[in-house]
């Protein structure tokens, strides 16, 4: 007998996790409610969810990307990077290399320390080489992303992931450094290379590369812009947008009262300090 698809109200589930972001609160896995939540359908609600947010007088002002560290996929039961806009509400200029941060309002945030850029023009779907690439880049920076899961326990399929704001919270933003053109054949061993060192207290809790971003970090811009590519619900990437590149260590649970560092070695950029509050 033949059986149709059920349908799936994206609306219904984008409001549900706008809520459920404005309260801090978790709901059920969207996929074990409905069997037919694909990656498609994920995205379908986001882009409900990007629609929301505007209408309420949330500004995009870049995207962020996540699982791009594919060391991190088992203990999340990844499958491939994900994707969310950011907002003017969630970026926070770090000032002197510090920031502090309440949590009040997160679900269950955890820390990761990134790479992010600022594009000077647009990136078009199909620029893979990474010199490339970085020639549309104005500026890099070290970034702290706060991801939080709407989902208990961080348990979830991945097309939850990318209906959940891919897990987007808030994203710190460091100094940026310009990159100027004869900075570029250096930059692209360099960001390959790079070491990163995370700290709580003073201890180290993990080290990571830029390898550890999809190979490379400037490779994560390519694969945004050729996945936007195939998502035409959504714009190409643009001139202006800053974009973080995903957590080049594990993503580590943070609570109020804590103080996280990271070190940049092979980069010219300084690292970070973030306190968190109640």
């Amino acid at each position: 007998m033949d059986t149709m698809k059920i349908s799936i109200d994206t609306t219904r589930i984008a409001l549900e996790l706008l809520d459920a972001l404005d309260r801090g609160g978790t709901v059920p896995s969207i996929v074990e409610r409905h069997p037919g939540f694909g990656w498609n359908e994920g995205y379908e609600v986001a882009s409900e969810i990007l629609r929301l947010r505007r209408s309420r007088g949330e500004k995009t002002v870049g995207r962020k990307i996540g699982f791009t560290n594919r060391n991190i996929w088992t203990e999340y039961g990844a499958t491939a990077p994900i994707w969310a806009h950011v907002y003017d509400r969630t970026v926070i200029a770090a000032q002197s290399d510090c920031a502090a941060l309440s949590l009040k309002g997160s679900a269950r945030p955890r820390l990761e320390p990134e790479i992010a850029f600022r594009l000077k023009a647009a990136l078009p779907a199909g620029t893979s080489d990474p010199a490339r690439v970085l020639e549309a880049v104005e500026w890099l920076a070290p970034s702290f992303e706060i991801v939080d899961c709407h989902f208990d326990r961080w348990k979830f399929k991945p097309a939850d992931a990318a209906a959940d704001f891919s897990f987007h919270w808030r994203l710190i933003v460091g100094a940026p450094r310009a990159i100027r053109g004869s900075d570029i054949p250096a930059l692209v061993s360099r960001l390959r290379d790079c070491r990163i060192t995370l700290s709580r207290e003073g201890v180290v809790v993990d080290r990571g590369v830029g390898a550890n971003a999809l190979g490379h970090p400037v490779t994560v811009l390519a694969h945004l812009a050729g996945v936007l590519a195939q998502q035409p619900q959504f714009e190409p990437l643009a001139a202006g947008e800053i974009i973080t590149t995903g957590t080049l260590t594990a993503a580590m649970p943070i609570r109020p009262g804590e103080t996280w560092s990271s070190q940049y070695q092979g980069l010219p950029v300084t690292g970070l300090s973030l306190t968190f509050t109640d």
